[in-house]
């Protein structure tokens, strides 16, 4: 008769351990789709069996299974940092190359043809007044024209503040949602099996790749420590210690929870910060610095061949015909003073009255005067330089976003959920549950036959 009610208990045992393992499947099948689950497995185990000493055997739960690959999820995170960087470099220096014409027709270049077009006319009829107000016109474009690629470039570095403070925002916000999992794990040791909670963490981390470059440290309570550019905490336990960033300066710097410059740590580093950090403090300031060299070039040589000259009087020029300021950045501040028709220096001293300074000016658009190159050869080199960045960036980012798919993919073969699988499982599990469940039945029938006999 024990030996009966041994059996019995242990069958209805094997269907509170098979029910165990429906649950299991069922959360894998509902979280196929979720971000950062992985399959979880409901191991089982097999008790002791030995009739003659009274032990009945059985299935008893085991502990639960992860899937989850650690190598494989940081090679996911190594890849989608890089995807981040290439991402975000070739959306910031896109906004850029489309500022710079190099077809010689249109923006600096056509501005500065027209120009030395004009002294080339200028030349013909010397005291033409036309001639020489058409001067003037020709230089305000070319001024007009370096001033906006001035704007363009310098908008485009608002944008990327704009855009690095989102970021900010963004690692933040992931920082106090990893802090607040890693109390969750600290306050309950049971947590470190949760299957919900171990994917939000991982799905955090692969958010927090994509703006930044971080390495993760796992203590033995199962929480996470958290260090961007490997060095600064910024998660540790359940405390986020959150960074800022700093515009005040031209510039822009990201600090630690304590102030700290942590901008070497990250610029240049894998994730869309990163990429952000170089653009701004970098490439934008070195576009912008190539210009104002060839803006500054370009006035000082002109003002200096107008110099030589006499104007429409006879008299030595005392006015100049471009202005800049050198501090504020010559292309951004290039402007023509309020210099006349009649001041502009068309004749040399030895021809009053001649077109000497004017051939001589109209020559300066084949001068090497830029580091062996003239003003259109040095303003292409800064567009093919552009251009050249704009496409390292889609190049690299193409090759990333196929090494990030091929990275998830191999992660996915060895801890996606396949629901095929889990079919399998649960069809493997059902006629076992339900073998015991007849089991059980008949059990309970011989239970009740030998009490009705004991009666």
């Amino acid at each position: 008769m024990s030996s009966l009610f041994a059996t019995l208990l242990n069958s209805t045992s094997a269907l509170q351990v098979y029910g165990r393992a429906f649950t299991v499947i069922q959360n894998n099948i509902t979280n196929a789709n979720t971000p950062g689950y992985v399959k979880q497995d409901q191991v089982l185990v097999s008790m002791r069996f030995e009739p003659s000493a009274g032990i009945t055997g059985g299935v008893a739960l085991g502990p639960m299974q992860t899937s989850r690959s650690v190598y494989l999820e940081q090679a996911v995170r190594d890849q989608t940092g890089l995807l981040g960087q290439a991402q975000q470099a070739l959306s910031d220096l896109g906004q850029t190359e489309p500022l710079f014409d190099v077809s010689g027709a249109a923006g600096v270049p056509g501005a500065m043809n027209n120009f030395f077009n004009g002294f080339s006319q200028l030349s013909v009829n010397p005291n033409d007044q036309v001639s020489r107000q058409n001067i003037i016109d020709a230089a305000g474009q070319v001024a007009e024209a370096f001033r906006q690629n001035a704007v363009g470039i310098q908008s485009g570095a608002g944008n990327v503040n704009n855009e690095i403070g989102d970021a900010v925002l963004t690692i933040n916000d992931l920082a106090a949602r990893i802090a607040g999992i890693n109390k969750l794990y600290r306050s309950n040791l049971q947590a470190s099996q949760d299957a919900g909670l171990d994917a939000q963490f991982y799905s955090a981390l692969e958010s927090l790749s994509e703006v930044a470059d971080f390495s993760v440290i796992k203590s033995s309570d199962g929480s996470l420590s958290v260090f961007l550019g490997g060095q600064t905490p910024l998660v540790i336990g359940d405390r986020a210690y959150p960074i800022s960033a700093d515009f005040t300066a031209a510039q822009t710097v990201i600090r630690d929870a304590a102030g700290k410059d942590i901008s070497a740590q990250l610029q240049g580093r894998g994730g869309s910060l990163g990429a952000m950090l170089t653009a701004k403090n970098v490439t934008l300031p070195g576009y912008l610095a190539s210009l104002d060299g060839v803006a500054k070039a370009f006035a000082d040589s002109v003002n200096a061949a107008l110099a030589l000259g006499v104007d429409r009087n006879g008299a030595a020029p005392i006015v100049n015909l471009f202005t800049y300021n050198a501090a504020l950045g010559a292309a951004y501040t290039m402007a023509i003073t309020n210099i006349t028709p009649d001041e502009i220096a068309a004749a040399t001293a030895a021809a009053p009255g001649g077109n000497g300074n004017a051939l001589a000016s109209a020559q300066l658009a084949q001068a090497p005067i830029i580091g062996g190159f003239t003003f259109t050869q040095a303003y292409g080199n800064l567009a093919g330089r552009v251009g050249r960045d704009v496409a390292d960036a889609r190049r690299d980012f193409n090759a990333e976003r196929d090494l990030v798919d091929q990275a998830k993919l191999r992660r996915a073969e060895v801890s996606a959920v396949s629901l095929d699988e889990e079919a399998a499982k649960l069809l493997q599990f059902q006629q076992a549950y339900q073998a015991v469940g007849k089991l059980v039945g008949v059990l309970n029938s011989l239970t009740d036959s030998i009490l009705n006999i004991l009666r």
